[in-house]
C-alpha cells in the first residue's frame, strides 16, 4: 500500500488500456477519490466508451469535455502559423494537445477541491514532461502521481493481465495481442508499440485508421481552395467555417488522397530514439497551403526571420514548454508576422501528394509583377543597379582570396 497523503485525484483519462489500469490502480493504492477528466479534442468515439469505463469503476465525478474548438484555435492554429515541425518530419500532433489538457487537469483539480493530478504517460516518453511541466507552471504546488514511475506494471503484458483480473474491457487489434499504444486527437493519430518498435518492420497497412493506400486514392485529383485571415484558414472552396471544422474537413479530404503518413525516428526529450507512425492528413496540407501563403505576403526578412526561430519553437512544444515565457514571446512575435498574412491558396491533392497551384492576396501581396516580369518592365527596375550591388557584397571575398 502507497502511503496515503493524497486526499483526492483527478486523472486525464482516456479509456485505453493505460488509464484504464490506472484508475483501478489508483483506487486500490490510495484508497481516495478518484475524478476522471476526458478531453473530447476529436479522438472519436472513444470519449463515451471512456465514460461507461469509470462508471463501472464506481466513479461519481466524470469530466468529459468537448475541448475541439479552442484545441484547435488556441493551439493547433497558433502552432502552424509558425509553419511548426520538429526534426523535420514530425507535425507535433501528440505534443499540441498535451499544454491544453494539463490546462484543464489543473483547473478541475481546483473546481473538486483535489490535491493531486494523475496521467498514463511512462517513465521512459516525452508526455510526462509535458503533462507536468504545464501543470506545475499553471499550479505551482499541485501534486502529481505519475504510475508508470512507480509501480511494478512494467509491460503492456502485465497490464493487460491486471486488466482481465479486474474485469476492464481493452480494444484489441482483430486476431488478439497487445493493441498499439495510440493517441488520437483532431489533428492527428499516432502509433507506437509493438510490431513498430523495430524500426526496420513495414506498418501494416491495416493500422492505418484516417488515410487510404496511396496506390488505392482516386485516380483523379481534387482541387481546393483555402482562405486566410491574419495566417489562419477560414474557410475552404469560399465555405466559412469554425477551425475545428477546417481541420475536420482538411482530414477528410486529405485522407481521402492517402496524405498525411509519416514513418518517424524521433529523439524524445528524455534522451532515446523512438519510433512512430503518424496520420495528420490536414496538418500536411495546412502547412503547405500556409508556406504558399506567406510566400506572397511575407517581407524576406521577415520570412526568414521566422525560419530561423521555427527549429527552438518546434523544439519547446516538443519538450513541453507551451506555457514557458519564451514560448509566449516568440507566439508574440510569430502572431505580429501573421497580420497581413491574408489571401487564398489554390491546392492539387493527389496519390498523398499536395502541391500548390496558385496563391493570391489582394491586399497584402507583396509580389509586383511588373518587377519580376522577364519580360518589357518599362523601367520599373534598373539592371544596371545589380553591379554595384554584387561588387559589393563581393568585395570581402576579393580581399580574402588576394590574400591568399
Amino acid at each position: 500500500m502507497t502511503e496515503n497523503t493524497t486526499s483526492k485525484i483527478v486523472l486525464a483519462y482516456s479509456g485505453g488500456l493505460d488509464t484504464s489500469v490506472i484508475l483501478k490502480w489508483l483506487q486500490e493504492q490510495y484508497q481516495c477519490e478518484v475524478v476522471t477528466f476526458t478531453a473530447d479534442i476529436g479522438q472519436g468515439d472513444e470519449v463515451e466508451l471512456a465514460r461507461e469505463k469509470a462508471e463501472a469503476l464506481g466513479i461519481q465525478e466524470i469530466y468529459i469535455e468537448n475541448l475541439t474548438e479552442e484545441f484547435v484555435s488556441d493551439f493547433v492554429y497558433p502552432m502552424f502559423r509558425a509553419n511548426t515541425i520538429y526534426e523535420g518530419e514530425y507535425l507535433l500532433g501528440t505534443s499540441i494537445a498535451r499544454p491544453l489538457i494539463a490546462k484543464r487537469l489543473v483547473e478541475i483539480a481546483k473546481e473538486t477541491g483535489a490535491d493531486t493530478i494523475s496521467h498514463g504517460a511512462t517513465g521512459k516518453g516525452n508526455d510526462q514532461v509535458r503533462f507536468e511541466l504545464g501543470a506545475y507552471a499553471l499550479s505551482p504546488d499541485i501534486k502529481v502521481i505519475a504510475p508508470w514511475r512507480i509501480w511494478d506494471l512494467t509491460s503492456r503484458e502485465k497490464l493487460l493481465a491486471y486488466a482481465k483480473k479486474n474485469n476492464i474491457v481493452v480494444e484489441k487489434k482483430p486476431g488478439g495481442g497487445s493493441p498499439y499504444s495510440m493517441d488520437a486527437n483532431l489533428l492527428h493519430i499516432s502509433y507506437e508499440g509493438g510490431m513498430l518498435e523495430d524500426p526496420w518492420n513495414e506498418p501494416e497497412e491495416d493500422m492505418w485508421r484516417w488515410s487510404v493506400l496511396p496506390e488505392q486514392a482516386p485516380d483523379k485529383a481534387e482541387i481546393i481552395e483555402l482562405e486566410y485571415s491574419k495566417g489562419d484558414i477560414t474557410a475552404i472552396n469560399g465555405e466559412s467555417m469554425s477551425p475545428a471544422t477546417v481541420l475536420a474537413a482538411l482530414n477528410k479530404i486529405g485522407g481521402a488522397h492517402g496524405i498525411g503518413r509519416a514513418d518517424i525516428v524521433e529523439n524524445r526529450y528524455v534522451g532515446m530514439k523512438s519510433r512512430g507512425c503518424y496520420e495528420t492528413p490536414g496538418g500536411t496540407i495546412m502547412l503547405k497551403a500556409h508556406r504558399a501563403i506567406e510566400s506572397i505576403t511575407l517581407d524576406r526578412e521577415v520570412a526568414h526571420l521566422k525560419d530561423d526561430l521555427m527549429p527552438r519553437y518546434a523544439s519547446l512544444i516538443y519538450n513541453g514548454y507551451w506555457w514557458s515565457p519564451e514560448r509566449e514571446v516568440m507566439q508574440t512575435l510569430i502572431d505580429q508576422t501573421q497580420l497581413r498574412v491574408n489571401g487564398t491558396v489554390r491546392l492539387k491533392l493527389y496519390k498523398a501528394n499536395v502541391m500548390v497551384t496558385g496563391r493570391k492576396s489582394e491586399s497584402d501581396s507583396l509580389f509586383d509583377e511588373n518587377i519580376a516580369t522577364f519580360e518589357d518592365d518599362a523601367g520599373a527596375y534598373d539592371q544596371r543597379d545589380a553591379e554595384g550591388f554584387i561588387k559589393l557584397n563581393a568585395l570581402r571575398l576579393r580581399i580574402l582570396n588576394r590574400k591568399k
